[in-house]
């Protein structure tokens, strides 16, 4: 594997290139998939939300999430790419890193990432996860 990794993803799909040559083609190693995260919130909630009594008084409410089921799903599987990528660089497989996601996944994988030194990591801000290789090459700067 090269030692540059470019990686697409989405909160339910991350794919995973190495470039051999900075303006070559992307070449695909690996993919990961999350299925869970395309369930619907309300196939996942239960019914209704638990009820509580109030710690003065004596009145009830209803508990909420402190997260949202959508952006827990989210964040788990950030941090599952973020495993992936932090073995592939340990075991000298990666020493940079193009990550290329949407705003919202792009730093769920940046906080999960924080913790890995010794990688340079560039970051572009694209939902690119519907295009095949060849697409996302053209769609990224000509020049990794």
């Amino acid at each position: 594997m090269s030692k540059l990794c470019v990686v697409v993803a989405d909160q339910s799909k991350a794919r995973i290139f190495t470039v051999d040559d900075p303006k070559g083609e992307l070449i695909p190693v690996d993919e990961l998939e999350h299925p869970e995260a395309r369930i619907k919130e309300k196939e996942i909630l239960s019914d209704r939300p638990g009820r509580s009594f109030d710690s003065a008084g004596h009145g009830r409410h209803a508990l909420g999430t402190s997260v949202e089921p959508g952006k827990q799903e989210a964040i788990r599987f950030a941090k599952t790419v973020a495993e992936y990528l932090r073995t592939a660089h340990n075991e000298d497989r990666c020493r940079r890193l193009v990550l290329v996601a949407g705003p919202p996944f792009l730093g769920l994988l940046r906080d999960n990432l924080k913790s890995l030194s010794g990688v340079r990591i560039d970051e572009i801000e694209k939902n690119l996860g519907q295009y095949d290789a060849r697409e996302i090459r053209k769609r990224l700067p000509a020049r990794l």
